[in-house]
C-alpha cells in the first residue's frame, strides 16, 4: 500500500501487528507531525514516557514507541537520519483533527507527536532552534507496528520552520525480523507486555 502526501495536507492510515510503516521524504525540508492511537483507543503514543524510559531526547532508529500505559505501539526499525524531533509539537491541530474525526476520534485524542524529518537543535541563547537542510529527498524512516495502530500524519510545516513542508511518501509493507540487540531493559518490558 503506496500514498503520498502533498505538503500540508494529512492522512490517516491503519497498521497492523507486524507490518512496516515507512515514510520517505519526497522533498527536501519534508515534515511529517504523526500521531499513533492503539487498537483499544485508550492507549496513544506518550513522548515524555518513550524518552525517559530510554534516556533520549530524539526519536531515532532501535527505539521502542511506547503508550501512556507502558505499552509498545512502535519500534523504529530504521532510519536514514539519527535525529527526529518529539519535543516542540504541531504548527495546527487543524489537518490532524480532520483525520481524527473519520475515525470517531477528537481534541481529546491530540497528544505529543514526533515531527519525522526534523531536527531541533540549541541556539546561542541556549535556547530551541530549528536546523535547516537536516532531511533531503530520500531520506526515510521505518517503523514496525507492534499492536493494530492507527497512524495519523500531518505534512504542515514544523512550527519552527520558515519554509512551507513538502510531501512525504508513505507505505504499508512487511516488516523486518524483531532484533532486541541493545534495547533498555524498560524497551523490552513494554515488548514483552504486548505479545
Amino acid at each position: 500500500m503506496k500514498h503520498e502526501i502533498p505538503g500540508d495536507a494529512a492522512l490517516s492510515i491503519p497498521v497492523r501487528t507486524g507490518r512496516a510503516l515507512t515514510l520517505t521524504a519526497l522533498a527536501d525540508n519534508a515534515n511529517a507531525s504523526v500521531l499513533i492511537i492503539g487498537p483499544d483507543r485508550l492507549d496513544r503514543l506518550n513522548i515524555p514516557d518513550t524518552l525517559k524510559s530510554q534516556m533520549t531526547a530524539r526519536i531515532h532508529a532501535g527505539l521502542v514507541l511506547m503508550s501512556d500505559r507502558g505499552l509498545a505501539l512502535a519500534t523504529v526499525t530504521a532510519s536514514t537520519l539519527d535525529w527526529h524531533d518529539c519535543l516542540t509539537g504541531f504548527i495546527s491541530s487543524h489537518l490532524l483533527l480532520l483525520e481524527l474525526r473519520k475515525h470517531g476520534l477528537g481534541e481529546a485524542d491530540l497528544h505529543g507527536p514526533i515531527n519525522f524529518f526534523t531536527k531541533i537543535g540549541i541556539d546561542t541563547q541556549a535556547g530551541l532552534a530549528f536546523v535547516p537542510g537536516h532531511a533531503t529527498v530520500g531520506d526515510s524512516v521505518t517503523i514496525r507496528a507492534e499492536q493494530d495502530l492507527l497512524v495519523f500524519i500531518s505534512t504542515a510545516p514544523h512550527p519552527f520552520a520558515t519554509s512551507p513542508a513538502g510531501a512525504v511518501g508513505v507505505q504499508v509493507g512487511p516488516a523486518e525480523a524483531d532484533d532486541p540487540d541493545g534495547l533498555r531493559p524498560e524497551a523490552l518490558r513494554a515488548l514483552e507486555l504486548v505479545r
